[in-house]
């Protein structure tokens, strides 16, 4: 039952799919963390579906693209798009490293935030606008990994915020357990990718591992540790990127 628990506090926290609630307790949400990639695998399988639907009815690359780079918004509420967001702001302030911090916790957006947003979403669309349902197995990777990778930073990154959401999890959640489920999302990832792609077992990885140096050092040296909104941030980075990989690098290879 505790894991059960832990994996309706995981849906329920991060996605906007409806699970039954249960009581936020240290103990219920001990591993919600390792099924948090599940969401993504949800949203893939969600996208993989539209892609399909699009190429059964010969619907046009815009509205393709347009509803597919929505669809995450639409299950997660946008909460890993508002970290993105905050951090964009928060990098095009050139403020002190407090001031950046307390920008992150400012409940308005920026001009910059409003730009990165629209950029990011431009982008995600005219990527997915060239995706067909042959890739729908390759981009349902993506998302599990991206999520892999977020909740192993959790448990490796050092904490900006000693009192945030993030440092909260990080004390409750069972780091073993999570190390492991993380071996286990990135093996069956790799596997997947090996087997309808070949070549993408290896660049896809790489693109994945070049995102989380990046947001380490980028985390550590302007605010001095990973919070939420950083963990937003680096999801969202991190899945336009093997997008990027899985789209245009199967038109060049």
């Amino acid at each position: 039952m505790r894991l059960i628990r832990s994996f309706l506090i995981a849906f329920s926290t991060y996605s906007r799919i409806p699970v039954p609630q249960v009581e936020w307790t240290e103990e219920n949400r001990r591993y919600a963390m390792c099924f948090f990639p599940l969401i993504g695998a949800v949203l893939g399988l969600i996208l993989w579906g539209w892609l399909a639907l699009c190429d059964a009815l010969r619907i046009g690359a815009f509205l393709r693209g347009a509803v597919a780079a929505l669809l995450p918004l639409l299950v997660t509420g946008g909460i890993h798009m508002d970290g993105y967001m905050d951090v964009t702001d928060a990098l095009a302030s050139w403020q002190p490293k407090e001031k950046r911090l307390e920008i992150l916790k400012d409940s308005h957006a920026g001009a910059f935030a409003v730009m990165g947003c629209a950029g990011y979403l431009l982008l995600s669309a005219a990527l997915f606008s060239e995706a067909r349902a042959a890739d729908g197995l390759k981009l349902l990777c993506v998302f599990v990994l991206s999520r892999t990778l977020s909740a192993l930073a959790l448990t490796i990154f050092r904490n900006a915020r000693p009192q945030g959401m993030l440092d909260d999890f990080s004390r409750t959640a069972q780091r073993r357990m999570i190390l492991v489920s993380g071996m286990i999302y990135g093996i069956v990832c790799v596997a997947i990718w090996g087997l309808t792609g070949g070549w993408l077992a290896l660049i896809c990885p790489a693109a994945a591992a070049l995102c989380l140096l990046y947001y380490r050092h980028m985390a550590y040296k302007q605010f001095g540790g990973v919070t939420g909104d950083l963990a937003g941030w680096f999801l969202q980075v991190t899945e336009l990127a093997l997008a990027a990989v899985v789209v245009m690098g199967g038109k060049l290879l």
